[in-house]
């Protein structure tokens, strides 16, 4: 078997600093506290649902239609960080967009989970959110496995509409 590598080294340097500045917690807006002082949910802001302590939000670089962030609305980064009540509201937060997911796009399975860090592939890593994707039998084509490129079928508006009108009743 070969393995063949792409060595990037000019990366070396972000790498380090990003990492730097994680670990100082550098100053700067955080995209998901702007969103969650956004207001009530429309198609606008992007998110589908929220209360006092949660919010659920489109992902604006999807990995598949419907892709959605739940996230505290206080700005933490760890899991570990939150109270029990939010880590509660954030739990029932992931099962009702699980629930409007299956209701709205019928996916043959879906990915949860969260990446912690940004060594752990965490785009935003202080704000801590989990990630809610739907996912079909042969979703992966060659569009992204050889042109490293995803193609999506719907805007995020009419993803939007879709998800808040299948919003389960609390």
């Amino acid at each position: 078997m070969s393995l063949e590598h792409l060595w990037a080294g000019w990366r070396l340097d972000y790498v380090q600093r990003a990492g730097a500045e994680e670990r100082a917690g550098a100053p700067g807006e955080c995209v998901f506290c702007r969103i969650a002082a956004s207001g009530p949910p429309s198609a606008d802001n992007g998110v589908v649902w929220r209360d006092e302590r949660v919010f659920v939000v489109l992902n604006a670089y999807p990995y598949a239609s419907g892709h959605l962030l739940v996230l505290p609305v206080r700005h933490v980064g760890d899991l570990h960080e939150l109270d029990p009540a939010e880590s509660a509201a954030m739990w029932g937060a992931t099962l009702d967009a699980m629930a409007a997911l299956g209701a709205a796009y019928d996916p043959d399975g879906m990915n949860m989970g969260a990446n912690l860090g940004r060594a752990a592939g965490a785009g935003i890593p202080r704000h801590v959110h989990l990630h809610v994707v739907p996912r079909w039998s042969g979703d992966t084509n060659f569009m992204t496995t050889v042109g490293g490129v995803r193609v999506l079928p719907e805007a995020l508006a009419q993803s939007w509409e879709k998800l808040e009108g299948a919003w389960p009743a609390r």
